[in-house]
């Protein structure tokens, strides 16, 4: 079991370091600089000679990277060239709003779509399978931007009945908190609930052929007890990898989403940053979203040794 968990922990960790060498590769060393991209090309020699040594560009490319990833290492990200503030403050900040949010989707996009698709695997070739292979469809077709305008204009604007534009923070209670996230998670859960419906009927028809579930009928049992407790575990392999890959999107993501609710979230950080041209936002926040996704991949590969004991032994 120590083996096959130090295996994933060691690819995870190289995974890391080469998205790090990347990414600082194609902000600081490819041709171009810096300096020019963030004050523009009519930027005074003085002013660029001066942002240039704030930003370390005079010195060689192997020190300022060593300087950087220890730098995250310690929790020092630098000071916003924009914000003039330190950048881990921003991001602890704005992190405060994107995780519950993308937390709040995948709850909802799990709450859909593991009964639907276990009921039109159940249903299969019947009206129930058709309708929510319809949804599914409709989930995959339309774009998580497009579904929080049509959210916006149903819900806030036809029937005010969730706030958007603003988010009062938690420390005016939970209620309020998660009311002006509802319709911004559901517009990141609606798509994302189709594809794992999709992926867990798939699943749980695989497994209602097997063997043992045939054998378990025999022996009497309901079929919703075969189908809760012996085809849906058996299927959630393929859904934890799902699952997993849309948390990693649901965080990384949210940028649009953010945006068009208004929400001082790290996508929307990130956004403004690329438009005023923080390089140093640019850079840590794109680090620390690849960072979050090679750990939930991560956390993905540990489940799976938890689920399928084939695994922990090597097969």
């Amino acid at each position: 079991m120590l083996r096959p968990i130090l295996q994933r922990l060691g690819s995870a960790a190289f995974t890391l370091f080469l998205g790090s060498v990347l990414l600082f590769v194609v902000l600081e060393v490819l041709p171009g600089d810096p300096a020019a991209v963030m004050l523009g090309l009519e930027a005074r020699p003085d002013t660029l000679a001066a942002v240039r040594a704030e930003l370390r560009l005079d010195q060689p490319a192997l020190p300022r990277y060593l300087a950087w990833v220890g730098g995250m290492l310690q929790g020092d990200f630098g000071l916003s060239y924009t914000y003039r503030v330190p950048v881990a403050d921003l991001i602890a900040e704005r992190l405060s709003l994107t995780l519950p949010l993308a937390f709040l989707a995948i709850m909802i996009s799990t709450a859909l779509a593991l009964p639907l698709g276990t009921l039109a695997a159940a249903q299969h070739g019947k009206a129930a399978d058709a309708g929510v292979m319809l949804f599914a469809q409709l989930g995959v077709a339309v774009p998580n931007f497009w579904i929080g305008l049509l959210l916006i204009l149903l819900f806030s604007l036809t029937w005010p009945l969730f706030p958007v534009g603003s988010f009062p923070g938690w420390g005016d209670g939970l209620l309020p908190g998660l009311r002006a996230l509802f319709l911004p998670a559901l517009a990141l859960a609606l798509p994302q609930a189709a594809i794992l419906a999709r992926v867990t009927r798939a699943a749980v028809l695989e497994v209602l052929g097997e063997d043992y579930i045939r054998t378990a009928r025999a022996k009497g049992l309901s079929n919703s007890r075969v189908l809760i407790r012996h085809a849906l575990r058996a299927a959630l392999v393929p859904v934890v990898t799902i699952l997993g890959l849309q948390f990693s999107f649901l965080v990384a993501g949210a940028i649009l989403v953010e945006n068009i609710f208004a929400l001082p979230g790290l996508g929307r950080l990130l956004y403004q940053a690329m438009n005023q041209r923080d390089v140093i936002v640019v850079k840590d926040v794109a680090m620390l979203l690849a960072a979050f996704v090679i750990l939930v991949n991560l956390l993905v590969d540990l489940a799976y040794l938890w689920l399928d004991p084939r695994l922990r032994r090597g097969g």
